[in-house]
Order: structure tokens, then C-alpha cells, then sequence
């Protein structure tokens, strides 16, 4: 039976070769998600080696409040250790020499006078010190003095700068003129980060002030490793005062920190992988589309082998051995397709100044996942097909219509019922109870629905297909009738390929409503509570301090409140992990509220705020079970400090979890780890808009990184990181939206060969070509704006809901894009238009006389 399916793929090759196509996209998302991960991760890897070539590391014990904290040589932030135990370590027999890790934030002004910004990947200035070895000056010499920095190869490549050059930097809030006097090589490319060298007196000053830094690296001597070199530090750190330390071998350390590496790969791999699911799963219909129209043609055929003796389960086999044969061809195809979708988004990716390491990676493990994948999926897909061939009795099959023969849709209208009641119920429950279990009713209920839909598909393709026909039928004479009855004689075949459109549509009509809700939700949050004239946003996340007096001593300008965030440690008390108990806090001066931002109190009351009591958001309150004038307890470095709750908000203008007076926050908050979010401007009474606007533009702009905003522009600039994120989404989903097209194409095409003798007959008399190739168009019209507008439907019906789900994030008002989603179905017309385009004039050019004599 091998040779018997193999010679019916070659037989009827263009019927499983819009299959293959399909088979090839969907694989080439999953092997092009497993390559990218593998690159990436051998570039973090080597980023991990050419960084921590250390022996050993000693750092803090204890983790720290929050990941806030800066300069950290580990997987782990722990928490700060003296910067003097260098010295001591520096002695233990077997060290050749301990360095403090010197590290944290800068912003360097390129050649073409603007920050460089890379990506999201981090900007940081670090000590280089003379006797450390793992670096590399390839030209130039290291730096001495303040105004003096080197570059990290990649960094001085996308700068624009050269060795030689002067420029600036923005170090400890402040702007300095500097020199490019050196290039150091890492021996890796560090993806897009922007790295600084400082001499070890300037990084000091700016990094480690209060003599505390992230980790100390330990080098030692030829010949002694690493465990024993640990074994001796813990000795003389033993003998010392210094508490809260520990020493872990260089070898550990990079585990940990390839772990953390693994973990954050990990989420990107779901994501990416969950939209290969999607296509594959959108590709599924088109093979199981391809197997029933294929097997309904060759009913006689299957009867012929079943009459001269091919048992039930060889006709069975032979039909899922051509399913695995185009499943492992598609696959292998899908596989070479997956490593030139990697090579694109590495170009992208080197655009944005995020380099990758290394060839793309092409492992056994990939390339076995890859085929099995996609060979499992067409077998699946085909299972069903060929178990009605299979069952099917010769004589029946021998006769013209028996294959044609469709069964009554009474099942499937039960079964689909009961699942989109079902999913209704879940999505109702969602709604009406949206905290805590409503985002996993919302995603059960939507399955529900999703699932149910496509069951009852052939059953609403029935009824639906005869309105959404009315146009061509009236406007179209007699091509729009003849057209509507071909889509509604196989509902089946109708549904199943719309089917695949439907998922595609479904997703971006959902994308599409989130979209516009979250901008106008981002909108409303801006119009209700932020009262400022304008507000001043750093590029690098981080406002540098020195800007805050040069704003304030303007003349057009009233007042300037710093918005201020930092790390907290909840006290042991509050139970939990550390990770659990730490958090961000937000410090806003008392004289902000009602004057530059706004919020009420939905519990207690924000009078006491001045006074030193908390602001703290619903939804932590309930989590921890806090409630107006409870205390909440924190660790600091002198001990315990202990603040009232004076109100519970439920605000979004500030996302912070507890919102402090500026007193409390300074007790609380470790000096050292202090940050500007944002500047709140008010105007001078005698100033216009326009006056203060220049003003502050002028101040900003030798900090190279901030950028001036009114209200309108900030609510934009907030839409348009939401509106990225979904654009990651939109290009995604496009691919299932490609697939969803091919399955029209492929579903026509077969079409075109069931009916060569219809074709036959209607072009004998008298039926034109355009004639033909109009019906054709039609009917694939018709199809595609039957899976948009169902698809669209359960998309939009779905998001609908998620506003009442995700208020607490945000996601407060729910917007429609009418005006998006009726552009969408003027695409799906021309969707089914270019789909046609194909079957319709192999139609055309059939030759009547061969088409006519047809079997």
C-alpha cells in the first residue's frame, strides 16, 4: 500500500501541494522560534562567559529589596557589601587579585548629538581597572580622569564615535564634557548594550559613594581552583566584622546566571510558540480540507482496491502514509524556511543594535521537533478523511454520488450548541465576576465559544451564505445564483475552509478592540488625573537630578514636583518570600495632589498625607488584607520604619503599589537607590503655554535624553508603547491570516477539479470564460467574507468583555473600531479576489472537450 500512496501523490500532485505549503509555513514558525531561541541564548551565554570570568564572587546573602538596585555581576541582586573587602580578600593566599564590581547607569550623546538608545537593551557605565586582564583595549588606552572614557567595540560602532573624539555624558544626574580615549573588546557582542568605561576613581564616585557595591570578582593564582579558593575567602571574611556575605565559585555563578538567561528565554519561546500552535492548528483545516475533497474525488478508486481485495485498514494506511509523506516534506521545507525567517529577524534585530552571536544554530533537536511536529499534525489532520474512505462499503463508493453524499448537520448543531452555551456561560461568569478567577473564565469561556463556532460553522453557512449572497444575486445575474449554490451545496466544505480564516480574523478582530480600548482607556486614565501643564520623560527611564534646579530656576516655570521611585522591603512580618515582599514604591510631594496630579480615595482619605500616611492601591490592600490605619512595616538599613495607611486609591495614573509623602519615602528607601520618573510642571501665571514649552525645551536639552510633553503628547506616547507591543501581535497573527488565504486557494482549486465536467457542460452551452472565472470569484468572495464576519464576530464579542476582566491593569473603557473593522471586510473581499485568482483561470482554460469526457 506504500507504492499505492505514493503513486496517488504523484497522480494528483496538485492537490497536496497547497497542503505542503501549508505544512511549510506552520513548521517554519516553530523551527524558526527553537533557531532564534538558540541563538539567543548562545549570545547571553557568551555575554555571561566574556563577563564573569571571575574564580570566585562575593556578594550580599540576602536578596535585595528590588531589582532596582544597580551594578549587580550576578543572576541574583543581593544586597550591597563594603567596597573595602577587596583589600582583605586581596591578601588570601591563592588570590591573584580582587575587584570591586563598579557599575551603573550613564547616558552617552553620540556623534550625531542625540543618546544612544539601543533597543531595550541596558545603558551602563563601569570601572576599568588597570590590572584586570579579562579586558581588552584595542585601541587607544584606558581612561584617566573624569573626562576621560573608553567605548565598548559595538558601542563605539553605533555611537558614530571614534577614538579621539569628544562628546558627552549624563553621570550622577549631571552633564560632562568627556574624550573617547580608548576601545575595549569583550571578546562577544553584548546584544545591544550600551557600555561605558570609566576610570575606577569617576565610577566610584558616581557609582559607590557610600562605599557599598553589588559584588566583589576574585581571581586566583594558576593551579588553584575555584572551591578551594572559595573555602579560603569564607576563612578571612570570617575573621572580619562584615556580616551578610557569601562566596560563591565562579563556576556557580554563571550557572545561575545562564538559569536566569534560560527563564527569560523561556517566556519568549512560549510566546512565539504559541503562535506557531496557531498556525499549525489554522493549517490543520487546510489538510483536512485537502484529505476530504481528495478522498470524496477518489471514492472509486478506494472501492476498486477495497473490490480487488485491499482490506479496510490498508485503504486506512495508505491514506495516512501520503498524509505523512506531505507532512515530512512540508516540514523539511518548513525547516530551511524557519532558518531564512531567523536570518530576517536577525538583520532586524542588527538594525536596532541588538547583535547576535554566531552562525544561525541548527541542532538535531530542532530538526527532530520540527518534523514531528508538523508530520503529526497531518496525520491528524488526515485521520479523519481517510477513516470514512476506509469504512465507506465498494458498492457504495462505485456508485457516481455515493461519495457526494452529505450527512445530516443534525449532530453538530447539538454538539456546537452545547459548546458555545457553555463558553457563553464561561464569558458571563467572567463579566460578572471579574476578580480573582475572571481572566481564567474569560480565556475557558472564549475557548468555549471559539470551539463551539466552528462546529456549528457548516450550520450558520447555510442560512448566513444566502444574505451575504444577496448583492452578487441581484447585482450579478445568473453568476451570483450559481455562484451562492455552489458555496451552500457542501456547507461542510464552505465551513471548513473558512474555518481557517474565522481563527485568523477572531484573533486580530480581538487584537483590534484591545487595541483601541487600552489607547482610549490610556487617554481617559491621563484626562482624569494629571493636571500638569507638562510633564518631563527621560528616555533612559531615568531623569537625571541635575535637571531639577535648572527647571526650577525658570521664570516661566511655577513649580516642578518630582515624581520618585524606589525599592522597599515589606518586614518579615508581612510572611512571605523576600521576592514576595519586595516592591517599588512612588514618592510624590504632598503639594502635588490636586495641584499637578489627581486621584481620590476610595477607602480613608488622602488628608493625612502630608503627615506621613500611605496611599496604598485596592488591589494590594485586599491581596495583603491591609485596611485605612494599619500599619505597614519596612526593613531599611537602620532597622524597622513603620508608616500609617491613610486612604486605599485605585488609581492608574501612578502604577505603584503604595504611594508615599516624600518624608516617608527618604526613610524607607535607600539613599543610593533613589530614581526620577518624571517631572510635573506647572506654568508661571503670567507665562503662555508656548513660553514655557521653549523654556523647558531649552533647560532639557544638554541632557540629551528628555523630552518635554503636554498632556495630549504624553497620552499618546502611552498609546504608542501599547500600540507596539500589538503590532508585535498584528505581524504575528498575520501568518495565520496567509495560511487562511492559501486554504481558500487550495479549496477552490480542488473544487475546480471535482467539477471538470460541470465546468464541462456549462462552457458547452454557451457559459464564457469570464463567465466561469466570475463564479469562481465569487464563490471566493463569499467564503472569505463569511470567515471574516463570523470571525470578526466572536473576536469582538470576546474582547468586548475584557475591560469589565482587566480594569484593575488599566483597561477601563471599551472602544470599538468600527471604522478598522469594516476596512476588514473591503480586505476580505480582496482577499477572495487574489484567491480566485489562481483556480479561476486554471478553470477558464479547460478545454471543453476534455473537460466534458471527464471522470
Amino acid at each position: 500500500m506504500t507504492r499505492v500512496a505514493l503513486r496517488g501523490i504523484r497522480a494528483h500532485l496538485v492537490r497536496f501541494l497547497l497542503s505542503l505549503l501549508a505544512v511549510t509555513l506552520g513548521v517554519a514558525f516553530v523551527a524558526g522560534t527553537l533557531s532564534l531561541r538558540t541563538m539567543m541564548w548562545s549570545t547571553f551565554s557568551g555575554i555571561v562567559a566574556s563577563s564573569m570570568q571571575g574564580d570566585a564572587y562575593v556578594r550580599g546573602s540576602e536578596p535585595a529589596a528590588s531589582a532596582a538596585q544597580t551594578g549587580s555581576s550576578a543572576g541574583d541582586v543581593r544586597e550591597a557589601i563594603p567596597a573595602d573587602l577587596a583589600r582583605t580578600i586581596g591578601t588570601v593566599d591563592g588570590v591573584r587579585r580582587a575587584l570591586p564590581a563598579v557599575s551603573g547607569p550613564i547616558v552617552l550623546v553620540g556623534a550625531d548629538g542625540t543618546a544612544v538608545v539601543s533597543s531595550q537593551a541596558p545603558s551602563f557605565g563601569m570601572a576599568l581597572y588597570p590590572a584586570d586582564d579579562t579586558l581588552d583595549v584595542v585601541a587607544g588606552h584606558a581612561p584617566v580622569g573624569a573626562t576621560e572614557i573608553a567605548l565598548e567595540s559595538a558601542t563605539l560602532e553605533s555611537s558614530g564615535l571614534a577614538v579621539g573624539d569628544n562628546t558627552s555624558v549624563v553621570l550622577a544626574g549631571e552633564v560632562q564634557t568627556v574624550s573617547v580615549v580608548g576601545e575595549v573588546s569583550l571578546g562577544a557582542p553584548m546584544a545591544g548594550a550600551t557600555i561605558v568605561f570609566l576610570d575606577v576613581a569617576t565610577s566610584t564616585a558616581a557609582y559607590a559613594a557610600d562605599g557599598l557595591v553589588a559584588s566583589i570578582d576574585v581571581y586566583g593564582d594558576a593551579g588553584v581552583d575555584e572551591q578551594t579558593l572559595v573555602d579560603r575567602i569564607d576563612e578571612a571574611l570570617d575573621a572580619t566584622d562584615a556580616t551578610g556575605l557569601e562566596t560563591v565559585s565562579g563556576t556557580a555563578i554563571r550557572t545561575e546566571a545562564t538559569a536566569d538567561i534560560n527563564d527569560m528565554l523561556g517566556f519568549v519561546q512560549t510566546f512565539m510558540l504559541i503562535f506557531a500552535g496557531i498556525s499549525l492548528f489554522v493549517g490543520a483545516f487546510i489538510i483536512s480540507n485537502t484529505f476530504a475533497m481528495s478522498v470524496q474525488q477518489r471514492m472509486r478508486e478506494f472501492a476498486l482496491l477495497r473490490a480487488v481485495g485491499a482490506s479496510p485498514g490498508q485503504v486506512f494506511a495508505s491514506i495516512l502514509i501520503q498524509a505523512a509523506v506531505v507532512g515530512l516534506a512540508g516540514s523539511a521545507l518548513g525547516i530551511a524556511a524557519g532558518l531564512g525567517l531567523v536570518s530576517l529577524v536577525r538583520l532586524a534585530l542588527a538594525q536596532i543594535g541588538m547583535n547576535l552571536s554566531g552562525s544561525i544554530p541548527l541542532n538535531v533537536g530542532t530538526v527532530l521537533t520540527s518534523l514531528l511536529v508538523g508530520t503529526l499534525v497531518s496525520i491528524a489532520a488526515a485521520a479523519l478523511p481517510a477513516r470514512r474512505a476506509a469504512l465507506t462499503p465498494p458498492v457504495e463508493a462505485m456508485r457516481e454520488a455515493g461519495g457526494a453524499r452529505s450527512k445530516s448537520l443534525r449532530l453538530r448543531a447539538i454538539v456546537g450548541s452545547v459548546l458555545t452555551v457553555a463558553g457563553l456561560a464561561g464569558l458571563f461568569a467572567a463579566w460578572s465576576r471579574p476578580d480573582p478567577d475572571g481572566p481564567v473564565l474569560l480565556g475557558l469561556g472564549a475557548a468555549g465559544v471559539v470551539v463551539g463556532v466552528l462546529v456549528l460553522a457548516p450550520v450558520i453557512a447555510r442560512y448566513s451564505l444566502s444574505a451575504l449572497a444577496v448583492v452578487f444575486v441581484v447585482a450579478v445575474k445568473p453568476l451570483g445564483r450559481l455562484a451562492r449554490g455552489n458555496v451552500i451545496r457542501n456547507p461542510r466544505r464552505t465551513a471548513n475552509t473558512a474555518g481557517a480564516l474565522m481563527i485568523g480574523m477572531a484573533l486580530v478582530g480581538a487584537a483590534s478592540v484591545l487595541a483601541a480600548s487600552a489607547t482610549v482607556s490610556t487617554r481617559a486614565i491621563v484626562d482624569d488625573g494629571w493636571i500638569a501643564d507638562f510633564s518631563v520623560q527621560s528616555a533612559a527611564e531615568v531623569v537625571p537630578t541635575g535637571v531639577v534646579a535648572d527647571l526650577r530656576a525658570l521664570g516661566t516655570v511655577a513649580s516642578v514636583d518630582e515624581l520618585r521611585y524606589g525599592p522597599a522591603m515589606l518586614a518579615p512580618a508581612a510572611g512571605g518570600t523576600v521576592a514576595e515582599r519586595s516592591l517599588i514604591v512612588v514618592a510624590l510631594p504632598p503639594a502635588a495632589l490636586g495641584h499637578t496630579l489627581d486621584f481620590d480615595a476610595v477607602e480613608g482619605t488622602l488628608d493625612g498625607f502630608a503627615a506621613g500616611q500611605l496611599a496604598v492601591q485596592r488591589g494590594v490592600a485586599d491581596d495583603r488584607g491591609w485596611k485605612v490605619g494599619d500599619d505597614v512595616t519596612f526593613t531599611t538599613a537602620a532597622g524597622e520604619a513603620s508608616a500609617p495607611i491613610g486612604a486605599i486609591v485605585d488609581t492608574a495614573v501612578i502604577g505603584a503599589p503604595i504611594i508615599m509623602p516624600d518624608d516617608a519615602f527618604e526613610r524607607i528607601v535607600p539613599t543610593s537607590q533613589i530614581a526620577i520618573d518624571s517631572l510635573l510642571i506647572t506654568a508661571a501665571a503670567a507665562a503662555t503655554l508656548a513660553e514655557v514649552r521653549a523654556d523647558l525645551t531649552e533647560a532639557a536639552a544638554p541632557y540629551v535624553v528628555l523630552a518635554v510633553l503636554d498632556k495630549d503628547e504624553f497620552a499618546g506616547q502611552l498609546a504608542g508603547q501599547v500600540d507596539q507591543i500589538l503590532g508585535i501581535l498584528y505581524a504575528m497573527l498575520a501568518l495565520s491570516i496567509i495560511i487562511a488565504i492559501l486554504g481558500i486557494v487550495n479549496t477552490l482549486a480542488l473544487s475546480v477539479i471535482e467539477r471538470t465536467r460541470e465546468i464541462g457542460l456549462m462552457r458547452a452551452v454557451g457559459m464564457g470564460r469570464t463567465q466561469l472565472a466570475g463564479i469562481i470569484t465569487i464563490e471566493s468572495i463569499l467564503t472569505a467574507l463569511f470567515g471574516t464576519v463570523l470571525g470578526m464576530a466572536v473576536g469582538v464579542g470576546i474582547a468586548s468583555l475584557m475591560p469589565a476582566v482587566f480594569t484593575e491593569i488599566g483597561l477601563t473603557e471599551l472602544a470599538i473600531p468600527w471604522a478598522q473593522l469594516a476596512s476588514m471586510l473591503g480586505v476580505a473581499a480582496l482577499v477572495g479576489v487574489l484567491a480566485a485568482l489562481w483556480p479561476a483561470i486554471h478553470a477558464a482554460r479547460l478545454p471543453v472537450l476534455q473537460a466534458v469526457s471527464a471522470d
